[in-house]
């Protein structure tokens, strides 16, 4: 009798471990993207070649080493939680000062048991901050990357790179391009027609890879400053909801069905939500048209918020994002920004016939 109960209570266990290994081996492929804007992300050291003496220990900021090693683990963490049992694939930052800190970043918390390949470029930004790339090497081939930069007509003032990055998941290509666009600082229609120029420059190098592949796969990401809904997003690049494209140029925003929300957004500005991080692909990695291959949904697009990332704002009456600085105010958050994401699956392949 103890030897059937000893027999039991084994099986048990094992039937439950045999459902977990078949259960899992059905669900496809995952293929996780983000975009997280960091919010003056700074080293503690002064580089004299950019307008970065705020964030120094002794300056106005006081940015000590304690505080970068808790702003570094908090976007970790915040990287780390994303997808769920998932840390994700690609990885797209702006507002990082260098290389350095995306070391730092890769080597802290959960991060540090995946390796991460780096692809990042010093801009001409005044104040130099940067956007990057963050890559699993073990998922994302990669082939190539270059700046394309921006050159306002008329303008001496120096701005952020564009970063195009070219590689490979699983066989297919995708080119994948990083914006950080001009700020609405100074208003936002003073400064409309920067991101519209942004538009044209980055709609020129997305044509350029069509011209050679009409089936590329498009993958952009960025803080753009703009809405889904403002010329520089919806007519010039030509990013849309619509369900169905007229031709391979169109686009597809995921964030752009949120945007309708009147209490979504990934930045708060005056008691207002606004979406301006947004993930755009082409409609071949939409499930309608690619089921064979990385394909997401029309609703695959996502902003990532949990409860110790915000604040509650008694002004706006809400809860927002909770940032670093306010003024010279310390206040210790992660990010005026809160990150979005989406996922991409494929059905697996299928067995062959014996």
């Amino acid at each position: 009798m103890k030897f059937i109960e000893k027999k039991s209570r084994l099986t048990v266990p094992l039937i439950f471990l045999f459902i977990s290994i078949c259960l899992q081996a059905k669900q496809p492929p995952r293929f996780v993207v983000m975009f997280y804007n960091t919010e003056n992300l700074f080293d503690t050291i002064n580089d004299p070649k950019t307008q970065d003496d705020e964030f120094t220990a002794k300056g106005k900021l006081h940015w000590t080493p304690e505080r970068y090693e808790i702003k570094i683990k908090n976007i970790a963490r915040v990287i780390a939680d994303v997808a769920p049992k998932k840390l994700p694939d690609i990885i797209g930052l702006s507002e990082i000062e260098n290389r350095s800190v995306l070391e730092d970043i890769i080597h802290t918390g959960k991060l540090r048991k995946e390796k991460y390949g780096i692809v990042h470029e010093d801009s001409p930004d005044k104040r130099g901050i940067d956007v990057a790339l963050l890559y699993k090497k073990k998922v994302f081939h990669y082939l190539k990357h270059h700046s394309i930069p921006i050159h306002f007509p008329r303008d001496t003032i120096k701005v952020r790179d564009i970063l195009y990055v070219k590689g490979k998941v699983d066989g297919e290509i995708f080119h994948i391009f990083v914006n950080h666009w001009k700020s609405r600082s100074g208003g936002e229609k003073a400064t409309e027609q920067k991101r519209v120029y942004s538009a044209v420059v980055l709609r020129r190098s997305i044509d350029s890879i069509l011209t050679f592949d009409p089936g590329a796969h498009i993958l952009i990401m960025g803080d753009f400053n703009d809405e889904p809904t403002n010329m520089s997003i919806m007519q010039i690049l030509g990013a849309t909801n619509k369900r169905k494209n007229t031709g391979p140029r169109d686009l597809y925003n995921l964030m752009y069905d949120m945007h309708n929300l009147h209490d979504t957004g990934t930045y708060s500005y005056k008691g207002h939500w606004n979406m301006l991080d947004q993930i755009i692909i082409s409609y071949n990695l939409l499930q309608e048209q690619n089921r064979k291959g990385w394909h997401t949904n029309y609703e695959g697009g996502h902003i990532f918020s949990e409860e110790w990332m915000l604040y509650n704002n008694p002004k706006a009456g809400m809860n927002v994002p909770n940032r670093t600085y306010g003024g010279p105010n310390y206040y210790g958050g992660v990010s005026d920004h809160l990150p979005v994401f989406c996922i991409f699956t494929k059905l697996p392949p299928e067995k062959k016939k014996k």
